[in-house]
C-alpha cells in the first residue's frame, strides 16, 4: 500500500531548543500564523499548564504539516532526563528523528542517550545545531565534535557545502556501493543519498537559530528532498505508544496505523479482548478532528477502548522493544492520614496505565504503596498531577535503588496446584542470558504430553506477571524460560490453576540455584582539568567504579567508564567544587550488573522468600480428596512428570559417583578452573578498595604497629573421608570402625589444642533408619552424626554456607567434587593428606618444645646442696682438698 504519510519524532537534550524549532517548522509550513516562545508561554505544543510553567516539554505532543505533498506528523518529546520513558516510547512509532543539538553547548550526556536509542530502533536521523547566532560558536569545531562523539556519517549539508567535490567525497566514502558509483560518473544520486539515510550511514547536519528562524527553511528543504515515504501492507495493523486522558477523563489511546485501515465502529482484537474504536481523532496541538478512518502510516487516537496498553501490537504489527531506559530510584508515596489506602491504589494505577514504568506496587507486609521514579522533577509533577486530577496531596519518601536478580546456571523449576477438584504442572527450564537480555520465553513441550492452547496460556501467564527473585523479592531478569513439560487434568484442569503452577516452578526454580543480585550501573564520561585527574580516578575507585586510560583534550583530561549509581549520588557537587566549576559530569543508565555490596543489601532488605505469602515457593498436592503444601524442597519427589533434564542431572551425578576422586590430585589453579567452567567466575569487588581479613599484626610505620583482630578459624572435618584415606586408620577400621573413630576423635583433640581453632568433626550416619542426628562434645572438638538421609557431604555445604561468608572456614576431605563446591561457598579446602602432614608437624613441633623444656628444668645431683658444701666440692675437683 502506499502512502504520502511520515511520522519524524523531534528530540534532544533539555533547553536545546527543541521546542523552538518545532514552533519555526510548523512556521514556515503553515501551520501556525504565529509563532510562540517557550519562556512566554505560548508555544503551540506546550499545552499542559506545568509545561509552561516550568518551560520544558513533559509529554509527547503532535502536530501535522505539509511538505510538498508529503503529509508529515511531527512528535515532540521531552527532552529533560526525567521523562526520558516518555520520549522513548515514540521511538517505536517513527520514520525519520530531528536530532537538535545545542551549539553552545555541544554533544551532552543525554545527547548520548539519545544517540544510543535511535540506534536500538534503528531510526534515521537528522541533525539540526541550534543557537548558532551565540558567541564562541563554531561550526568547524562542533562538525567535528558530532563526528568524533557521534559517528563519522555526520556531514554538513548546508547548501555553502553540498554538491561540492569534498561533499560528494564524503558521502561516497560512507558507503561502498556509492563509492564504485562516484569514481565511474563523479556524482551521487539523491535516491542514493535517501538509501544512505535510511540505512543509518549518512546523518544530515543542519546550522542555524530556530528563535531567530536561521536555517529552518533550508533544514525543511533537506528533509522534504532526503525522505522517503513507506510502504505499507493492505491489512490491518497498529502499534499503540501512549495511553491518556482527556479533560473529561475518556481514556485515549494513541497509535500509529502500520498497515491497512481504521474505520469507527470497527472492532479491535487484542490478545484476550475485543472491543470497538468508538472515535477515531487525529490531534493537533492541543486541538483535535474527528475522521471517519485511520489510513496507515499516520498518528491517531482511538476512543472506546478500555485494555489497550502501551507498546501493544494489534492486527498483523508483530514484535516490539521492551524499554531500554527504567526507572532505576523506588519512593514510597505518602498518603495523608484520612485517605482511604486501597481506593488511592485503584486510582494510582490508572495513572500507571499513562506511565507503566511507574511500577505502582501495594506492600502488603509494610502497608505501602511503592512507584518507581526517574528522579525529583518527575516527583514534582506527579505530585501536581495526582492533586489535580484526584484532589489528594501526596509526599514521596527517600529513594531507594532498584535492584534486580538473575540466576548463575540453568536449573528445572516445578509447580504443581492440585487442591479438590484442580490440577495443573508444569516444568520451567530456567536459563541464565547475557546483560541487557531481559526475560525471554519459549515453549519446547510436546503437544502430546500437553495441549498447544495449555502452552500458550503458560507463556501468557509467564509474560503477564513481574516475577520476583528469591534474594530480595526484586524484579528477576536476563534469563530464558523455557516450558519443557506439563500435565493438565481432563476434567479438573481450569485456567487458573496454570496459573499458580506456572508462578510456582518459576519460584521453586529460583530457590534451587544460586541467585545473582544485580544493581544499576552509569557508563560515564567525567571532563576535569589535568591536575584534578588524580582525585577523579581515586573518587571513581572508593566508588566502585573502574574507567579507561584518561585522555587529554587541550587542558582538560577525559576520564570513561562505569560506576554503581548509588554511588554515584551527590558526586557531581563534589566535582564542581573540586575542579572550582571547571570540571562536567554526564551520566547515562548502561544498565544492570552484579551488585558491589551484595551481602550488605541482602542483610539491609532482609527479605524471606517463605515469608511473601503472594509469591509461593511450594507447590500443593492432593491426598485422599484434600490437598496439602509441599515446600520447594520436597517437590520433585512428589512430581507427578519426570523430564529428561532431570534424567540428565541423575546420570551426570552417577557419573561422578562411579569416578575415584581420592585418586585425584588437583591444584588450587585446577580447582578454580573446575569451579568456573561449572558454576561462572568468582566474585570479586570490582575495584582496588577491596575489603581484606587478615589474621596477622602489620605495622603502619617503624614506630606504631597495627593490630588487627583475628578472624574466628572453623575446620570441619568429613570423619569417615578421612578414616579411610589414612592408611593407619583405614587398617584399624576393616577390625573395628568404632575404633578407629575414637582414634581419629583423639587426634583431631590433639590438634585442636595445638590450633585453637573451633574443630567440627562430622561422621555420616545417613543409612540410621529414623536417626535424628545429634552434635556431642567431645573434649575440646564438636562431633556431629547426620541425621537420616543426611550425608556428612550435605551438612558440610549447608555449614559453609550458612558461615563461609562471615569466618575462616577450612574443610578437610579428600572428595575432590566436594571441594568443588566448597570452594566456591566461600571456604578453604583441606585434603586428607595434607591433614596427615600437619598432625605430624603438630606431633614434631609438640616433641621438640617439650624437649627444649626439659633441658631448660633439667635436675642434678648437686643443685640443692648448701653454699658452703658446693664450696668443698669445688675445691675438691680442683685438687686444693682432698676427702679425709
Amino acid at each position: 500500500m502506499e502512502t504520502n504519510q511520515l511520522v519524524v519524532g523531534i528530540l534532544a537534550h533539555v533547553d536545546a531548543g527543541k521546542t523552538t524549532l518545532a514552533e519555526g517548522i510548523l512556521y514556515h509550513t503553515g501551520s501556525i500564523r504565529k509563532v510562540g516562545r517557550v519562556d512566554h508561554q505560548d508555544a503551540f505544543l506546550d499545552t499542559y499548564a506545568l509545561e509552561k510553567e516550568r518551560g520544558i516539554t513533559i509529554f509527547s505532543k503532535q502536530a501535522g504539516f505539509t511538505l510538498k505533498g508529503k503529509k508529515i506528523t511531527l512528535l515532540d518529546t521531552p527532552g529533560h532526563v526525567d521523562f526520558s520513558a516518555e520520549m522513548e516510547r515514540t521511538l517505536s512509532v517513527l520514520d525519520y528523528a530531528i536530532l537538535v543539538i545545542s551549539g553552545a553547548d555541544g554533544v551532552q550526556g543525554h545527547v548520548q542517550t539519545l544517540w544510543k536509542l535511535l540506534k536500538e530502533y534503528e531510526i534515521p536521523v537528522f541533525i539540526f545545531i541550534n543557537k548558532m547566532d551565540q558567541e564562541g560558536t563554531s561550526q568547524e569545531k562542533l562538525l567535528l565534535e558530532l563526528q568524533n562523539r557521534l559517528d563519522k556519517g555526520c556531514i554538513d549539508f548546508t547548501f555553502s557545502k553540498a554538491h561540492s567535490s569534498e561533499f560528494l567525497e564524503e558521502l561516497a566514502l560512507c558507503d561502498d556501493q556509492v563509492l564504485a558509483k562516484y569514481l565511474d560518473y563523479g556524482e551521487v544520486s539523491t535516491i542514493d543519498i535517501q538509501e544512505m539515510i535510511r540505512k543509518r550511514e549518512v546523518f544530515p547536519c543542519y546550522f542555524g537559530s530556530a528563535l531567530k528562524l536561521q536555517g529552518i527553511q533550508e533544514f525543511l528543504e533537506g528533509l522534504e528532498l532526503y525522505t522517503e515515504c513507506p510502504q505499507y501492507k493492505d491489512e490491518f495493523g497498529a502499534r499503540v505508544f501512549k495511553i491518556s486522558r482527556d479533560e473529561k477523563g475518556n481514556r485515549l489511546t494513541h497509535l500509529k496505523v502500520t498497515g491497512g485501515t481504521l474505520k469507527v465502529k470497527q472492532s479491535i482484537k487484542g490478545k484476550d479482548w475485543e472491543e470497538k474504536a468508538d472515535q477515531i481523532r487525529v490531534y493537533d496541538g492541543a486541538g483535535f478532528l474527528s475522521v471517519s478512518k485511520a489510513e496507515a502510516g499516520g498518528i491517531y487516537t482511538v476512543t472506546g477502548l478500555s485494555h489497550t496498553f502501551a507498546g501493544e501490537c494489534l492486527g498483523i504489527e508483530q514484535g516490539g522493544k521492551e524499554p531500554v531506559l527504567t526507572p532505576v530510584l523506588t519512593y514510597e508515596i505518602r498518603l495523608p492520614k484520612q485517605c482511604d489506602v486501597h481506593n488511592m491504589l485503584k486510582k494510582l494505577q490508572e495513572l500507571e496505565e499513562e506511565e507503566p514504568l511507574l511500577h505502582i506496587i501495594w506492600n502488603e507486609k509494610l502497608g505501602e504503596i511503592h512507584a518507581q521514579v526517574m528522579g525529583e522533577v518527575q516527583i514534582e509533577i506527579l505530585k501536581r498531577m495526582i492533586q489535580e486530577r484526584f484532589g489528594v496531596s501526596v509526599e514521596f519518601g527517600a529513594g531507594s535503588i532498584v535492584y534486580k536478580e538473575t540466576i548463575a546456571d540453568k536449573v528445572e523449576g516445578i509447580g504443581h496446584f492440585e487442591p479438590l477438584r484442580h490440577y495443573a504442572e508444569v516444568h520451567l527450564l530456567l536459563e541464565p542470558l547475557e546483560r541487557g537480555s531481559g526475560l525471554v520465553f519459549e515453549t519446547e513441550c510436546s503437544e502430546d504430553m500437553l495441549d498447544r492452547n495449555w502452552q500458550r496460556l503458560v507463556l501468557t501467564h509467564l509474560e503477564e506477571k513481574i516475577h520476583r527473585g528469591v534474594l530480595t523479592g526484586s524484579e528477576i531478569t536476563d534469563m530464558k524460560i523455557t516450558l519443557i513439560a506439563g500435565k493438565a487434568h481432563a476434567k479438573h484442569t481450569e485456567g487458573g490453576d496454570f496459573r499458580q503452577a506456572t508462578y510456582r516452578a518459576v519460584r521453586q526454580g529460583l530457590k534451587k540455584v544460586k541467585s545473582i543480585l544485580l544493581e544499576p550501573v552509569y557508563e560515564y564520561r567525567l571532563e576535569v582539568p589535568q591536575d584534578t585527574i588524580g582525585r577523579a580516578m581515586t573518587d571513581i575507585q572508593k566508588m566502585y567504579g573502574s574507567f579507561h586510560s584518561p585522555k587529554n583534550e587541550g587542558e582538560m583530561c577525559i576520564l570513561t567508564g562505569e560506576v554503581p549509581v548509588v554511588t554515584m549520588e551527590g558526586y557531581q557537587r563534589d566535582m564542581i567544587s573540586y575542579t572550582r566549576g571547571r570540571g562536567r559530569l554526564f551520566c547515562t543508565l548502561k544498565g544492570y550488573e552484579p551488585c558491589h555490596n551484595e551481602e550488605e543489601v541482602l542483610a539491609e532488605i532482609n527479605y524471606d522468600a517463605e515469608s511473601d505469602l503472594e509469591n509461593p515457593t511450594g507447590s500443593v498436592f492432593c491426598s485422599h480428596g484434600a490437598g496439602f503444601p509441599v515446600s520447594w524442597d520436597k517437590v520433585e519427589e512428589f512430581a507427578h512428570i519426570h523430564t529428561e533434564f532431570e534424567k540428565t542431572k541423575e546420570e551426570q551425578r552417577e557419573r561422578i559417583s562411579k569416578i575415584n576422586f581420592s585418586k585425584m590430585s588437583l591444584d588450587e589453579e585446577e580447582l578454580e578452573e573446575i569451579f568456573i567452567r561449572t558454576y561462572g567466575p568468582i566474585k570479586r569487588e570490582r575495584n582496588g578498595f577491596q575489603k581484606t581479613s587478615h589474621t596477622i599484626t602489620v605495622k603502619a610505620d617503624a614506630k606504631k604497629p597495627v593490630k588487627r583482630q583475628i578472624e574466628k578459624e572453623y575446620l570441619l572435618v568429613d570423619g569417615y573421608n578421612i578414616i579411610f584415606a589414612w592408611e593407619e586408620l583405614n587398617e584399624l577400621a576393616k577390625v573395628n570402625i568404632e575404633a578407629a573413630r575414637n582414634k581419629l576423635m583423639d587426634i583431631l583433640c590433639n590438634y585442636q589444642g595445638y590450633k585453637k581453632c573451633t574443630l567440627i568433626l562430622v561422621f555420616d550416619a545417613y543409612k540410621v533408619e529414623g536417626n535424628p542426628g545429634s552434635i556431642q562434645k567431645y573434649h575440646n572438638i564438636h562431633v556431629v552424626y547426620t541425621k537420616e538421609a543426611e550425608t556428612a557431604d550435605q551438612y558440610i555445604e549447608k555449614t559453609v554456607h550458612e558461615i563461609g561468608r562471615k569466618y575462616h572456614v577450612t574443610v578437610a576431605t579428600s572428595d575432590a567434587m566436594e571441594q568443588v563446591i566448597i570452594l566456591g561457598q566461600g571456604a578453604s579446602r583441606m585434603s586428607a593428606k595434607n591433614l596427615l602432614d600437619e598432625v605430624k608437624q603438630m606431633k614434631e613441633e609438640i616433641r621438640e618444645i617439650y624437649l627444649e623444656k626439659q633441658k631448660k628444668s633439667g635436675t642434678y645431683l648437686f643443685d640443692s646442696l648448701p653454699k658452703e658444701w658446693e664450696e668443698f666440692i669445688e675445691d675438691v675437683r680442683l685438687g686444693k682438698k682432698k676427702f679425709e
